[in-house]
């Protein structure tokens, strides 16, 4: 019998439905048994993967969890591929991980067909293959390494974040102690399989706890609407942009049909919002709108979550609380002084057992990104009476303008308040006199317009200690990622 973790609890909890699908309920003995007949598939005459990296393409749903959990069970390492990929970036990630085998669905198949013969790699497509009789699976130990994220990639190609069983273990176990999962939770799934958010913050504490995760191909807020109307759910975590849509939908409906949808809101006993900042005024308008006060919390794929605020306490808007459960957070300054004072800017800087193993095949990477066993994010934050506030990153958040430091989240956030400005995203553009000068996108409610200098004028005191934009760019849409975040490189190739 292997030693995951995962899966020795999962055998507690039996008959309880694991996955929701549609009309179709799986239960956790239904999620171990198919895992463990397609790891013995996945190992052919092997007794033991020994870390080969094996991709896998698939909807969120039964199979995902299958083939996450038999990669793992056979004692392979797991590379979730994105599903809207195209051919060079899926070319990409399965060059640089070595990948040894692609497993997916039929539904997918013919996406990676032609690359996986072109590649030389065995594609197995999940129930086309014939059945082999069962073997004994390997002992999983859990300093091996376990699976292998990209990252965005923003100023450069992506790097792969390799995480061992135990780092995965403890990002679990931090969240289900600090946000209180319980068993018999119910939480939805749209949010996309190949990013940390879904992978571990929604399906996995969910399974871990022996709770029921609800999937969905995509998000669709009808869908979502129905049933958080019929108190389906108990826990409810997505990204701003998702709030910002789902807003714009209530506030688009009419009183009666509203009512039961409000309802299902505020009867949830968490609801997280993360993968991005969350603006303030987003924040107000959603508990305005449902009682409920959105849970906000930092992380990234390298640490998983590191900061939240707090499940029984103050949830700050604007603020991504105080360290986690198992996690130590410092802020350095950029002169190398630990800061020890609040309202002084710095790196923020991460260690604890949840931290990744390191840059797949990059170890001057790994390297660099550590400072005497201190992970250093990138982002920079404040302490503001003793909650982090996030000022951004350092490569594409942080303003830097006559020899202060803006932060273009902080800029973004005031704008949100304009009563014509839908999105907006800001950014640091070159400048002769200033080094750098605030310029930004915005995306407007329909058929109306708005002038650099009205705009100007508006926030002349609400953003008296910023140099005022200058440049001011409307747009339909911002460039996002698969995560909804505003890709800032690919927004300041327009300006």
């Amino acid at each position: 019998m292997d030693e995951l973790s995962l899966i020795s609890r999962a055998q507690d909890h039996g008959d309880q439905i694991a996955i929701r699908e549609g009309s179709a309920e799986f239960s956790y003995k239904q999620l171990i048994a198919n895992s463990a007949a397609l790891a013995s598939q996945v190992l052919k005459n092997k007794e033991d993967l020994k870390e080969e990296r094996i991709a896998f393409l698939a909807p969120a749903g039964f199979d995902y969890a299958v083939m996450q959990w038999a990669i793992w069970r056979a004692g392979g390492v797991v590379i979730p591929l994105c599903l809207s990929a195209a051919e060079p970036e899926l070319e990409y990630t399965i060059s640089n991980s070595e990948t040894s085998q692609v497993v997916t669905t039929r539904e997918f198949s013919d996406k990676v067909k032609g690359l996986c013969q072109r590649l030389g790699i065995p594609l197995m497509v999940l129930g086309d293959d014939e059945q082999v009789p069962e073997k004994p699976l390997p002992i999983i130990e859990s300093n091996r390494r376990a699976m292998i994220l990209y990252t965005s990639g923003t100023t450069s190609k992506p790097k792969g974040v390799v995480s061992t069983h135990a780092n995965i273990q403890a990002q679990i176990e931090t969240l289900c102690e600090a946000w209180d999962w319980q068993s018999d939770d119910r939480i939805p799934l749209f949010l996309p399989l190949h990013h940390i958010h879904g992978i571990i913050n929604v399906l996995s504490c969910a399974l871990w706890m022996g709770a029921m995760v609800e999937t969905f191909p995509s998000f669709k807020s009808d869908a979502i609407f129905q049933r958080v109307a019929e108190g389906a759910y108990t826990v409810f975590m997505a990204v701003p942009t998702i709030y910002v849509k789902l807003i714009a939908a209530l506030e688009a409906l009419s009183e009666e049909d509203r009512a039961p949808i409000i309802q299902g809101f505020a009867d949830m006993r968490l609801m997280v919002s993360g993968s991005a900042a969350l603006p303030a005024s987003v924040h107000e308008q959603w508990t305005a709108l449902t009682t409920q006060k959105l849970l906000e919390r930092y992380g990234m794929t390298e640490i998983g979550m590191g900061l939240s605020n707090p499940f029984h306490g103050e949830r700050r808007p604007g603020s991504v609380g105080i360290p986690l459960p198992l996690v130590e957070v410092r802020l350095k300054a950029e002169n190398g002084e630990l800061l020890t004072v609040e309202d002084e800017p710095g790196e923020i800087q991460v260690k604890g057992p949840g931290v990744f193993n390191e840059y797949w095949k990059r170890p001057d990477v790994t390297a660099e990104s550590f400072d005497h066993g201190w992970f250093r994010t990138g982002d920079m934050a404040v302490i503001e009476t003793g909650y982090y506030r996030i000022m951004g990153r350092l490569s594409v958040d942080i303003i830097k303008s006559g020899g202060y430091k803006l932060s273009a989240l902080e800029i973004e956030a005031v704008l949100l308040e304009h009563p014509l400005i839908i999105e907006c995203a800001v950014i640091g553009v070159n400048d002769d006199t200033w080094g750098e000068m605030v310029a930004v996108a915005v995306a407007l409610k329909d058929e109306v317009s708005l002038e650099l200098e009205v705009l100007r004028d508006w926030g002349r005191d609400k953003l008296s200690h910023y140099k005022l934009p200058k440049q001011l760019l409307v747009v339909d849409a911002l460039p996002r990622n698969a995560m909804g975040k505003v890709t800032k490189p690919a927004l300041k190739e327009l300006f």
